[in-house]
């Protein structure tokens, strides 16, 4: 398939996880050849069809802001391959702990499916935890598929709620639906809330605002998005790449680079 036309159905594809996402667009960029102008607008389809990948921008901004954009795709990828998040949080997490998981959370599920002692707590709407529950099943970890409904009573019977930023910014984040309800029964009850914020989730102030606008953009009521933001403030510490530290922070800690051809308008 030519790179463009990769490319294009990177920006076109639902249902995958973002790092599936991120991967195939790093793979077709560095792929791409000397078309700069093709590139722009690619990384620019790539971030509108994905306003809620953090990754999605992070690679975007890299790639438009060096000097070699093909080498740059590639070390990108290199180090999504090498994330040590999921590691982290696998040694975070304490002994016989029972955890709470909203959606389907990639990186947590794999830093927890590593630990032979934690009960998980899967909770998303309509049932779409449930192959996830499975799978986790088959590798003898011990697991509860609880229906959104469930949510407030398995928060508040759990030891530690860890909810997945799909992009962190100042202040707040993207997560599944629920996630904020979750954050905030925890608090309540006086149980800690994790947030993962692996490689390319943690952006800088002026491309959240990016991604917050890109968000507004859907006619959609706020309450039937496929991604809800939900303040920091109600999280009690960020895992991310360098280890765990406070989430009461709102420097998002990231040294990605800010193209401004991602913050303009939609094409």
């Amino acid at each position: 398939m030519h790179p463009m036309e990769r490319l294009r159905s990177v920006a076109r594809a639902t249902g995958a996880g973002p790092g599936l996402l991120v991967q195939e667009a790093a793979g077709a960029i560095g792929a791409l050849g000397d078309d700069p102008s093709g590139l722009v607008t690619a990384c620019r389809r790539l971030v509108e069809r994905h306003p809620a990948v953090g990754p999605m921008w992070w690679l975007a901004s890299r790639v438009l802001c060096a000097a070699d954009p093909m080498a740059e795709a590639w070390r990108a990828s290199a180090e999504l391959d090498a994330d040590p998040t999921a590691g982290l949080l696998c040694a975070a997490v304490p002994e016989d702990a029972s955890v709470v998981l909203v959606g389907w959370p990639e990186q947590a599920v794999d830093g927890l499916r590593r630990r032979g002692d934690v009960e998980i707590l899967l909770v998303s709407s309509g049932g779409e935890s449930a192959g996830l529950a499975r799978r986790l099943r088959r590798a003898d970890l011990v697991v509860e598929d609880v229906g959104d409904a469930g949510l407030g009573a398995a928060v508040a019977d759990a030891d530690l709620v860890i909810l997945e930023a799909g992009a962190l910014g100042p202040g707040s984040f993207v997560a599944a639906p629920g996630s904020r309800a979750a954050a905030a029964v925890a608090r309540a009850a006086g149980i800690p809330v994790w947030v993962m914020a692996g490689v390319g989730r943690a952006l800088p102030a002026r491309m959240w605002r990016a991604v917050e606008a890109s968000l507004a953009r859907t006619t959609l009521a706020v309450w039937e998005r496929s991604e809800e933001v939900v303040p920091l403030g109600l999280c009690d510490q960020i895992v991310g790449p360098s280890g765990v530290r406070a989430a009461c922070d709102d420097d998002p800690q990231t040294a990605c680079p800010v193209a401004p051809e991602l913050l303009r308008a939609p094409l």
